[in-house]
């Protein structure tokens, strides 16, 4: 069954008729076009699917889109500014901190959750803050030196 879902995504006010079992991340890539966000596990164990969801950092993979209604969410296309990189994207690129990029679009979404709610966290809230998230290609310390870079002075 198809409803009508009503949704602010990266700052545009929709409504699209989606069936009543469809993923946010679903939603967000087949629907709406917005292929930044990415399928890593299909299961809520990896955080590469993760946006904001009203600010909240959220894995898609397990959101219903109808879930989502009345929300706002922000998926990694919303953070570059007239395709200039945001400040944490940028600082991702300068430390290295992408190795293959699946997971990147999720640890930049939760890094920017982290960073909106602390803007000068500590490296262990930096840990926490990404804890959500695995990384299969680095051991974490030019992702942890990019959230430091991004983070406020």
């Amino acid at each position: 069954m198809k409803l009508i879902l009503s949704i602010t995504v990266n700052g545009t006010a929709r409504q699209d008729a989606v069936a009543d079992n469809m993923l946010l991340i679903d939603y967000l890539r087949d629907i709406v076009g917005l292929t930044g966000t990415k399928m890593g596990c299909d299961g809520g164990e990896c955080g590469a699917c993760t946006v904001l969801v009203d600010g909240k950092p959220r894995h898609s993979c397990l959101a219903l889109a109808q879930a989502c209604g009345s929300t706002h969410v922000e998926s990694i296309e919303a953070l570059a500014d007239h395709s200039r990189l945001s400040r944490l994207q940028a600082a991702f690129h300068e430390k290295l901190g992408a190795q293959c990029g699946i997971c990147t679009p999720g640890m930049v979404m939760a890094a920017e959750g982290l960073l909106r709610h602390n803007p000068s966290p500590s490296e262990e809230e930096i840990r926490e803050g990404l804890g959500a998230n695995i990384c299969r290609c680095t051991g974490y310390v030019k992702i942890i030196e990019a959230v430091q870079a991004a983070s406020a002075p």
